[in-house]
């Protein structure tokens, strides 16, 4: 498969750093073509200017500022999102990349009755590589809007039946080496499946 890994941590040296690169290793090891999209080292701004919020609609400019990134989506078969949860939610750069480039035309069309149309049809599985640093309990009380995101409402736009794998380690406020390894070792297992 062709697979887009968005990457969105802007220390070297992290965890979530390290879950990447186990992520990537994986799966170029599956002999898949992996295109490593580091949002940070690629200098990704994702702040949506008045520019892009007017041209967001207009089917014949919007991709301008973004069409490597659009070109790139539109080419992989598979996505992987491999990032810290922060506040939670994505961190701001993986926010404003899904703001930015999954667009009308892209990802979604909408008709002039305003019904939402999913289009992203390309992308047959989907993947999530995250931390988080509260426990799996207050997340799940707090609703876990990462999860109910990448597996309802990005899901919904890729191809009908798209699987999704959702690994995330939680409580990193109070992880421990051996927990983290142990995740490090399921990360590599369940891409190792792809």
């Amino acid at each position: 498969m062709r697979i887009l890994v968005l990457f969105a941590h802007p220390v070297e040296t992290s965890f979530a750093a390290a879950l990447h690169a186990k992520a990537v290793e994986t799966l170029r090891t599956r002999g898949h073509k992996v295109d490593d999209c580091d949002l940070n080292a690629e200098g990704f701004d994702p702040v949506m200017t008045r520019h892009d919020r007017m041209e967001y609609y207009d089917l014949t400019v919007n991709r301008g500022r973004v069409a490597p990134y659009v070109d790139r989506l539109l080419a992989a078969e598979a996505l992987v999102f491999s990032f810290p949860v922060w506040n939670m939610g994505f961190p701001a750069i993986l926010k404003g990349f899904v703001d930015k480039v999954f667009l009308p035309g892209v990802s979604f069309n909408l008709r002039e009755d305003g019904a939402y149309v999913p289009r992203l049809h390309n992308i047959k599985r989907l993947g999530v590589v995250c931390t988080y640093g509260g426990s799996r309990l207050k997340t799940f009380l707090a609703g876990d809007p990462p999860r109910r995101f990448v597996k309802r409402s990005m899901r919904f736009n890729c191809a009908p039946g798209a699987r999704v794998d959702y690994l995330a380690h939680y409580d990193m406020d109070h992880t421990r080496p051996d927990r983290r390894a142990a995740f490090l070792s399921k990360v590599e297992a369940k891409f190792s499946t792809w």
